[in-house]
C-alpha cells in the first residue's frame, strides 16, 4: 500500500544510495530512464538531486516540462531499470519505453508525470532551474512537492526491509551488476 511521506523525511527515500527510475513526459510524450547519480538534498523544503546526461529524452521532457519523478525500484524491477537505462526513449519506434519493457504506471498526485507500479519509494519533484548547473554538470535540482512509500517496507520515516527480497531496493554497480540493499541494523548513542 502506497502512504505519503512528510516531505521534510523524504529524503530518506533517496538517502541509502538506491538507483531510481527518472520518469518525465511532456505534450503527450513521456519517457523513463535509470539514474544511479542522484541524492537528498535538503529538508525543509524538501529538495533532490539527480543527474541526467544532456542528450537524454529524459532530459528534453523535463526542461520543457519542468517536472521529473524519482521512482525507487525494488529488485523485482532489476531488469527493466537495467533495460530503460540502456536505451533511449528516442530509438524505439514507438517512442514508449514502458509499453516496450512492460511497465505499468499511476499517475502523480502534484505534477503530470507517470510514477511506475512495482517501486517501493516515489518523489514527485518540480524543477529548481540552475542553469549552469544543467549545462556544466547536467546536475538537475527538484523540490519535492509530493512522496509515497511502499508500507511493506518504510513506514515512520524508516526503512525497515523485510525477509522478501523482491522489495529490497537496488544499486548499480556496472556491466549489468546491481546490489541489493542489506540487513538494517540500529546503534544506539
Amino acid at each position: 500500500m502506497r502512504l505519503p511521506v512528510d516531505l521534510p523525511k523524504s529524503y530518506r527515500l533517496l538517502n541509502h544510495g538506491p538507483t531510481v527510475l527518472v520518469t518525465s513526459a511532456h505534450a503527450g510524450r513521456r519517457n523513463v530512464m535509470a539514474a544511479a547519480w542522484n541524492t537528498g538534498l535538503d529538508f525543509n523544503p524538501a529538495r533532490v538531486l539527480v543527474v541526467i546526461d544532456k542528450n537524454t529524452y529524459t532530459r528534453e521532457l523535463v526542461k520543457a516540462s519542468g517536472v521529473f519523478a524519482l521512482n525507487v525500484p525494488s529488485r523485482a524491477l532489476a531488469k527493466a531499470t537495467l533495460d530503460v537505462g540502456s536505451i533511449s526513449g528516442r530509438e524505439i519506434p514507438e517512442g514508449d519505453k514502458f509499453s516496450r519493457f512492460r511497465l505499468d504506471t499511476f499517475p502523480a498526485s502534484m505534477i503530470d508525470v507517470p510514477l511506475v507500479e512495482g517501486c517501493v519509494g516515489w518523489l514527485e519533484c518540480r524543477v529548481i532551474p540552475e542553469p549552469h548547473n544543467e549545462k556544466t554538470y547536467d546536475l538537475f535540482i527538484g523540490e519535492v512537492v509530493a512522496a509515497w512509500a511502499d508500507s511493506r517496507v518504510f513506514s515512520d520515516g524508516h526503512w525497515h526491509f523485510t525477509d522478501d527480497d523482491s522489495l529490497r531496493t537496488i544499486h548499480y554497480v556496472a556491466g549489468g551488476n546491481f546490489l541489493a540493499i542489506g540487513e538494517s541494523f540500529e546503534v544506539k548513542p
